[in-house]
């Protein structure tokens, strides 16, 4: 059987978290507390993509509240059903460091890419 393992890729200047159309950019954006590590630990291959050999990458964006918790996912881009569950539960199970706004935590609308291979 093949071995297996996924990555995530986290693009940009910090960890790769992308804003969206936000009113004003955070001076300071959230980071995933842990840093990618914690968000690979949580992420689990799906057996059925797995048989399949289904690869890909999902992005989800998510709005990241006041307090550092996740508050609402959205799959952007999807490979199938299975991985983008998977990418979404990892990210909802991560904490997160809030975005500052004038030294004061603001809520921040961002996007992960989780990518999934098989090799």
């Amino acid at each position: 059987m093949k071995t297996m393992f996924l990555s995530i890729l986290l693009f940009t200047v910090l960890f790769g978290l992308n804003t969206f159309a936000q009113e004003e950019k955070p001076d300071v954006m959230p980071e995933p507390i842990g840093g990618i590590e914690t968000i690979m630990k949580n992420v689990v291959y799906p057996e059925s993509a797995k048989e399949e050999g289904i690869q890909g990458k999902v992005i989800v964006k998510l709005i990241v509240d006041e307090k550092g918790n996740v508050s609402s996912t959205e799959v952007v881009q999807s490979v199938n059903e299975d991985l983008d569950k998977a990418a979404v539960t990892a990210i909802k199970k991560t904490k997160f460091t809030p975005a500052m706004k004038d030294d004061k935590p603001v809520k921040c609308e961002i996007a992960i890419p989780v990518k999934f291979k098989l090799s």
